[in-house]
């Protein structure tokens, strides 16, 4: 049995080594909330942290990763929906239909450790997730009042 450490917690599964992360975490371990959207990396809808970073999960083999490694889902973010970012998202109503944001809220909390007040262009070059509903203007809105909040 192979381990990982996911929200935590160390977690044991069975998969083949060039298994994608993502198909570990929703087949393996029942955390679906990490979204399939294109299988190539692109669209971010995968978005975890892995030891603080925001990683892709759709193309990460669950090989490459070692179990000291802190994997965060967004079930892991903040269960409970208190992490700044997720409270921005609801004070705002930034999805639309919603299926790419995990992804979204992931790659904006990861973006706040690494930059608590980042400029327009600062989210525009590091938030390259794709939302098809085009919420981008809140998403930028809801990034700028979670970093006050987090400054607060």
């Amino acid at each position: 049995m192979a381990r990982l450490t996911v929200n935590g917690r160390v977690e044991e599964f069975e998969a083949e080594p060039d298994t994608p992360l993502l198909w570990v975490l929703r087949e393996q371990l029942g955390m679906t909330g990490t979204k399939f959207g294109c299988g190539i990396a692109q669209c971010g809808a995968c978005t975890v942290h892995i030891d603080g970073v925001a990683t892709r999960s759709c193309v990460m083999p669950v090989s490459s990763i070692e179990e000291s490694q802190k994997i965060v889902t967004i079930e892991g973010l903040s269960p409970d929906g208190s992490h700044p970012v997720q409270k921005a998202w609801l004070a705002l109503d930034v999805p639309q239909c919603g299926y790419c944001q995990t992804g979204m809220i992931m790659a904006a909390a990861s973006l706040l450790e690494t930059n608590p007040q980042p400029s327009d262009e600062d989210i525009s070059a590091e938030i390259t997730n794709i939302c098809r509903c085009g919420t981008y203007n809140r998403v930028r809105a809801a990034i700028h009042m979670a970093a006050d909040e987090k400054a607060g």
